[in-house]
């Protein structure tokens, strides 16, 4: 039996109040959430974040890989440790705006990635996919991004159905050195 818990169940009443649960909190989803880090319109130069991060390190911007038409990026809220995203330079909305080669090379990166998850991490799987539009979820519409996020067997346990509750073992600076490392070379 966990320490602090009885053999009868505990309710509580009330904010602090102690009980039996100890919880784990995700204060970083609330920025997210609040929209910290979201364009103030649909334009390049609108706060554009996907805009910024090339010219900031790879450390600093979380990125993966540098392409010529796209780069890969550590989500920063993401919904599994590796979750990434390949993101063209260039400032697009609609996946059929981008020319030939940048199809080419974001679908490379996407093979690439896999690539490193799998070596990094040991991915058994992946959703691949982009949310076209803010009423289809796109978080950041003016500018298009493919996410990739990697799953194990068993991780929607009862933490995320539960709970509502994502654990991510590890530091996004360290998910970012150790994808890079991995990442495959052209």
């Amino acid at each position: 039996m966990l320490i602090g818990m009885t053999t009868e169940p505990e309710q509580q009443i009330g904010v602090g109040t102690p009980d039996a649960f100890q919880r784990l909190w995700t204060p970083h989803r609330m920025a997210y959430i609040q929209g910290e880090n979201k364009p103030t319109g649909p334009e390049a130069g609108d706060g554009c974040p996907f805009c910024a991060i090339p010219a900031k390190s790879d450390e600093d911007g979380l990125v993966v890989a540098r392409g010529e038409k796209v780069y890969a990026v550590l989500n920063l809220y993401p919904y599994n440790g590796g979750h990434l995203m390949v993101v063209p330079y260039r400032h697009v909305a609609d996946y059929t705006e981008l020319d030939g080669p940048e199809t080419l090379e974001l679908a490379d990166f996407t093979k690439r990635a896999m690539s490193a998850l799998r070596v990094a991490s040991g991915a058994h799987g992946f959703n691949i996919g982009m949310n076209q539009g803010a009423v289809a979820g796109a978080g950041i519409a003016a500018h298009l991004h493919q996410h990739l996020v990697p799953r194990w067997g068993g991780d929607t346990n009862f933490m995320p159905v539960v709970g509502h509750t994502k654990v991510l073992p590890q530091l996004l600076a360290d998910t970012r050195k150790m994808l890079a490392d991995a990442w495959p070379a052209a």
